[in-house]
């Protein structure tokens, strides 16, 4: 860790699983010495939004915790803080992270060490990359991924992409609107999809006004 960053550790619970995490204090932090992430199109202002859990994070890692996922290749798309990929982790899941942001994977790797687990393997992945070399997966899960418009087709058909013939995706979303038209776009892929409300989210500081988008082609 870079001790430019004030950092913070915390200990978030899935019943009987504690999952120990170290996160960006807050959002204010930022260090980008030598402009890696500008140069990636990553601002001052949007540099610290990986290293926070937000609450559509911890609604997909609480959803997934009940979920079935044994014998399944499973890949999480723009990780952050990857909360979902570190409890499939000590679940001895087949996972795999992603994101865009160049310090996703110093993160990941203390993390992992921190929860004692095996290590995660992680790309650092532009949607819009064209050569990724990801493979195909049996599950695909994200939170909080739809921030702009263009952002739709290129994570729906990125999603299609990797995706085995009988694939479901998982995703959260905090009401940013984009969600109708997502699930749009992925039933051009052949993908059926249902939205709800998540229940019991008494982990949160505040009611969740979003929706967890599920999909699913072939035999899941």
């Amino acid at each position: 860790m870079k001790s430019a960053l004030r950092l913070r550790y915390q200990t978030i619970e899935f019943g009987n699983v504690d999952i120990h995490v170290c996160t960006l204090r807050d959002n204010q932090q930022f260090d980008d010495p030598n402009d890696i992430a500008l140069k990636l199109g990553i601002s001052s202002a949007t540099w610290p939004l990986f290293g926070i859990i937000w609450p559509s994070s911890l609604v997909l890692a609480h959803y997934i915790a009940t979920h079935e996922t044994a014998g399944k290749r499973i890949l999480e798309i723009g990780c952050g803080m990857a909360l979902s990929s570190l409890l499939l982790n000590q679940r001895n899941d087949d996972i795999t992270a992603t994101d865009y942001h160049p310090e996703v994977g110093v993160f990941l790797e203390r993390n992992t060490q921190l929860n004692q687990g095996k290590a995660i393997g992680y790309q650092r992945i532009d949607w819009a990359d064209a050569t990724s070399d990801l493979g195909l997966f049996d599950i695909i899960i994200g939170s909080d991924l739809l921030y702009e418009d263009e952002h739709i087709n290129l994570l729906a058909d990125f999603i299609h992409k990797h995706s085995n013939s009988a694939c479901e995706v998982i995703l959260v979303d905090p009401g940013r609107g984009r969600k109708n038209k997502f699930s749009r776009r992925m039933e051009t892929h052949g993908y059926s999809s249902s939205q709800e409300k998540p229940e019991h989210t008494d982990y949160l500081e505040k009611p969740f006004k979003g929706h967890i988008l599920r999909f699913w082609r072939g035999d899941v």
